[in-house]
């Protein structure tokens, strides 16, 4: 029998975007983790904007996660418990940003959860006599992470080592470097937003990637782990 999440202390789903808003079949739900500030949301509003847009035609819903008064990792397997409570057996997809980037990494061992996207994700530095982040609850998803190379809130080279460790375990993982981009990527958001879009409707639905996602999926470490994001990505992507 599956375990599911208890109740999270205040977590709640934000308004559905996408497909639920024309009553079409929901065929699959991302569950946004914004950051620690609502005073800098990073890429999440226009992601989500961009998601229910150009993935409402192939059945995708958007949720915002309203973290409440308990941690973020136990709002997102709450959520993703809740996806399957509203649409049934659907794939999940756990796209956070800054904490809500670590806190996807960390539940993505929730059974609905097929894909994880982690945008400039806070995370736990391992020091002396500390345990690394885990990475065992990566296995079987598809994994991006997307960071920027001037990073002052949280070291890209964090996530890079954490990308390498789950690269063993899971081809099915990399990682992107926005050069001279700093912690909320505004300087290349529209870039980023078109990486993200391309990554989640390929994972949940078609099992299809634009060519620098493919490249970056069968690069083996570092080259698939610290991928370029071009300038002007997004652009001229299949028909999206």
């Amino acid at each position: 029998m599956a375990q599911h999440a208890p109740p999270a202390r205040g977590a709640r789903l934000g308004r559905a975007a996408g497909a639920n808003g024309s009553g079409s079949t929901v065929s699959g739900v991302v569950l946004l983790l914004p950051g620690a500030s609502r005073f800098s949301p990073g890429p999440v509003r226009p992601l989500a904007r961009a998601l229910a847009r150009t993935g409402g035609r192939d059945g995708l819903v958007a949720h915002t996660v309203a973290h409440g008064a308990g941690s973020r990792e136990e709002a997102a397997r709450w959520a993703a418990d809740e996806a399957v409570r509203l649409y049934g057996d659907v794939p999940v997809c756990l796209a956070g940003y800054s904490a809500g980037g670590g806190a996807a990494l960390r539940a993505a061992g929730h059974e609905a959860v097929n894909s994880v996207l982690a945008l400039a994700p806070c995370l736990t530095e391992a020091g002396r006599g500390a345990s690394p982040e885990p990475v065992k609850q990566l296995a079987g998803r598809h994994v991006l992470i997307v960071h920027g190379t001037n990073d002052a809130r949280s070291d890209p080279e964090t996530s890079f080592l954490l990308a390498a460790r789950a690269k063993k375990a899971n081809r099915s993982t990399c990682r992107f470097e926005v050069h001279s981009d700093g912690h909320g990527l505004r300087d290349h958001q529209a870039e980023v937003v078109a990486l993200c879009v391309d990554f989640v409707l390929g994972s949940m639905f078609s099992g299809r990637y634009s060519r620098p996602v493919t490249d970056a999926l069968a690069a083996p470490p570092p080259l698939g782990l610290r991928m370029p994001l071009a300038s002007g990505f997004g652009r001229s992507l299949r028909g999206r």
